[in-house]
């Protein structure tokens, strides 16, 4: 009976709510009944955005290498994507000599495609509801360690039930802070192929100083293709596979958008704590996220004064810097939002709610919880600093990574018989060239140098590592330098003489193994604590969704695919911005773009075929019918990390853009979702095709699509009038 009242309550919250506001799990969109997404704009049914047994839209919408989504386009697995999705397997591909990522990649026929190695890409085959299953042997008396054995077990249970011996992946997950389960069922592919990408002056531009900004002008899109044996079964890379025939694909409209029209985003949001305390909150902005952009800002410095030497280095790096200064730029303006909006007031409004539910009679068993809630960010505030100076400092410097993942399998080998070490030498050789084909061991030497200083500096004492605390920091990297792992010559080394008593001495690896116990020492130390925390947290959601039955209450997201739903919208307009003429501030256009061009500037430089285009207006059928070809626009949608690469779809099922970022007015949305500001940052689809058509002259890719028209449509003027080249000479 419980249940079924939490369920309803759940039902009634979505039926009140705004079009908006929250990530939805589609299993349920079906069952929703009081919601009415066709008055929205919606002309599409249930089913044919979520269906198990026949094609809907989840099909065409996949987890991209588990960090991003994207969307299947065409009847051959073509995807799309953000290009800083693909950026690490762009840079991966380039070299000194082919950088894709300044020139942009192209593959003009098929055979040109080329394997992004060690990307994924996963489809959601189906979902369902586990939490009664679960929940009927969990109570609040057990202890931590009792209730995650039952978890474990029946998770362990339903996977093996649900993947008919091993086809596929199943993942339970826990919804509501532990108060419901899901699980589901996915299909992953593994060959994975480039098809194309711009290069960064557009797909980046604008760089940092753009990211999480309004207005925004930029290709931020790539594209790639998944291939698979020649019945359609996921396999590993084969010249021999072909390209996937999916269950759906999305057809990409041209028609065009205004405020107010239907939007819907399918994706895989990562994380967000839309139910953290005003306790939690405090400890964010004002101890976590202050270290977190200190040392972010710092790991970024040493990359950046190595990358500018050297083109190799640039490129090695160009992924991890970029990942690096989004999330630096993210949390500095987490903090600034959180401040400005008062979002700790609001959360304190809440919980005065539940207080009042709480002292109730029928209530008492929780009027403790969020007093315990308090104590524990008091009891664990250092220790949760030290816990973000030691993930930027392991994060970012790799020599600790390097010689831990190195060490198993030296030992391994050194282990061996004669024979057993022929046989295993091309393995580990291989695994030698992988590691240190993407380092530059000075960097490495300094990151190691600044970032231990940092936390050293930082962290206090009795919640600090006592391995990294006892180093001497100034010259930490002459210990790396000394090691086995010190670089591809010294490793390589090893192998001629693999000595294990060598290898158990090697100080690096102590480091590294100090570092590891001090960790591990640390949460036994803080078992009981965090323990005692995860079920307050599971307490107060239940109680609070109790406490408010008239608030919207849906799942935070947990990297599993969800739907938003809402409208292309505007923002004000700012007084310190140049909107380039536009008046109705939903999109930008190419004279923006181009009004923002600054030659040779890292972030606003421009290819001259941009220019050029631009000033032939050469917009061909990608135009908008008021004559301006689209660049970016605004919806109200719901997104969070995770959700880069999103299709944004209309009414009809239809491709209109590629969600991207969001705006620094509302950085503190995922702890709070801001009605006001929050808004989706999206391509333009046509701006996509644009870039691939006219800018790169791969039409082939355009001509794959499902194209949808209308009477306002501009006609297909073909061949560009602007030439990828300057005519050569006739001979006299």
């Amino acid at each position: 009976m419980k249940r079924i009242l939490l369920l309803f309550t759940f039902l009634l919250s979505f039926a009140q709510m705004r079009a908006d506001e929250g990530m939805w799990l589609l299993m349920l969109v079906k069952r929703l009944n009081g919601v009415d997404m066709q008055k929205e704009g919606l002309h599409l049914t249930p089913e044919e955005i979520y269906s198990v047994n026949n094609s809907s839209l989840k099909d065409a919408i996949v987890s991209f290498g588990g960090f991003c989504t994207g969307e299947i386009v065409s009847d051959r697995g073509l995807i799309f994507t953000n290009h800083h999705c693909g950026y690490g397997a762009v840079a991966a591909a380039s070299t000194p000599a082919k950088d894709y990522l300044k020139d942009g990649f192209w593959a003009m026929k098929d055979k040109d495609e080329f394997n992004a190695k060690d990307l994924y890409v996963r489809f959601l085959v189906r979902m369902d509801d586990a939490t009664q299953r679960i929940n009927s042997k969990l109570n609040n008396r057990m202890s931590a360690a009792e209730r995650k054995a039952v978890i474990d077990a029946e998770s362990k249970a339903i996977q093996t039930e649900n993947s008919e011996n091993g086809k596929y992946t199943v993942v339970v997950r826990d919804f509501f802070n532990g108060n419901e389960f899901y699980y589901f069922v996915y299909q992953d592919y593994k060959d994975i192929r480039l098809v194309g990408a711009p290069p960064s002056s557009l797909g980046k531009f604008g760089g940092d100083t753009d990211n999480w900004e309004w207005p925004r002008h930029t290709a931020d899109f790539t594209v790639f293709r998944v291939y698979a044996d020649a019945a359609g079964n996921p396999a590993e890379y084969s010249p021999s596979n072909v390209p996937l025939k999916p269950k759906h694909s999305l057809p990409v409209s041209l028609k065009g958008i205004k405020p107010g029209d239907f939007s819907m985003i399918l994706g895989y949001p990562g994380r967000t704590n839309r139910y953290l305390t005003s306790y939690g909150i405090d400890q964010m902005v004002n101890k976590d996220y202050p270290a977190w952009v200190e040392a972010s800002k710092l790991a970024m410095d040493v990359m950046k004064k190595f990358m500018d030497k050297d083109k190799t280095t640039q490129l090695a790096y160009a992924s991890q810097y970029a990942s690096v200064a989004n999330y630096w730029k993210n949390r500095q303006g987490t903090i600034d939002a959180v401040i400005k909006n008062g979002t700790i007031t609001d959360k304190q409004n809440v919980e005065n709610t539940f207080r009042t539910w709480a002292v109730q009679p029928a209530n008492l068993e929780n009027e403790m919880v969020l007093d315990e809630v308090k104590t524990y960010y008091k009891q664990t505030s250092d220790r949760n600093v030290e816990r973000n100076y030691a993930s930027l400092l392991t994060r970012n410097s790799k020599y600790f990574s390097v010689a831990l993942q190195l060490s198993s399998l030296f030992n391994s080998y050194a282990s061996q018989d004669l024979a057993g070490r022929v046989a295993m030498k091309p393995k580990v050789e291989d695994a030698i060239k992988q590691t240190y084909e993407s380092i530059n061991t000075q960097l490495e030497g300094e990151m190691m140098n600044s970032m231990v200083n940092l936390y050293q500096t930082k962290v206090k004492a009795d919640v600090a590592s006592p391995t990294l605390m006892a180093l001497d920091a100034k010259n930490l990297s002459n210990v790396a330098f000394s090691s086995i792992f010190a670089n591809k010559t010294s490793a390589t080394n090893f192998l001629q003489n693999p000595d294990r008593v060598k290898l158990d001495a090697d100080p690096l690896l102590k480091i590294a193994k100090g570092i590891m116990a001090d960790q591990k020492a640390s949460a036994e130390r803080f078992v009981k604590i965090d323990d005692n925390f995860a079920k307050n947290n599971r307490l107060f959601l239940a109680g609070l969704m109790k406490a408010m039955p008239e608030k919207k209450f849906y799942p935070d997201a947990n990297s599993t695919m969800r739907l938003t739903y809402g409208q292309i919208t505007t923002l004000p307009v700012r007084d310190d911005r140049n909107y380039f003429g536009v008046t109705d501030n939903y999109y930008t256009t190419m004279e923006g773009l181009v009004g923002k061009y600054k030659p040779k500037d890292e972030e606003f430089d421009l290819p001259q075929r941009v220019l050029a285009l631009q000033g032939a207006k050469d917009y061909g059928m990608y135009a908008d019918k008021a004559g301006y070809l689209p660049v970016n626009f605004l919806s109200d949608n719901d997104i969070t990390g995770g959700n880069s690469g999103s299709p944004v779809i209309d009414g009809d099922g239809n491709l209109i853009g590629i969600a991207f970022d969001g705006n620094s007015e509302a950085l503190s949305g995922d702890i709070v979702f801001e009605k006001e500001w929050q808004k989706t940052i999206s391509v333009d689809v046509r701006f996509v095709l644009w870039t691939i058509d006219k800018y790169a002259g791969a039409r082939r890719i355009v001509d794959e699509l499902k194209l949808v028209k209308d009477e306002n449509t501009p006609a297909d003027t073909g061949k560009s009038k602007v030439p990828t080249a300057a005519p050569a000479k006739k001979k006299k």
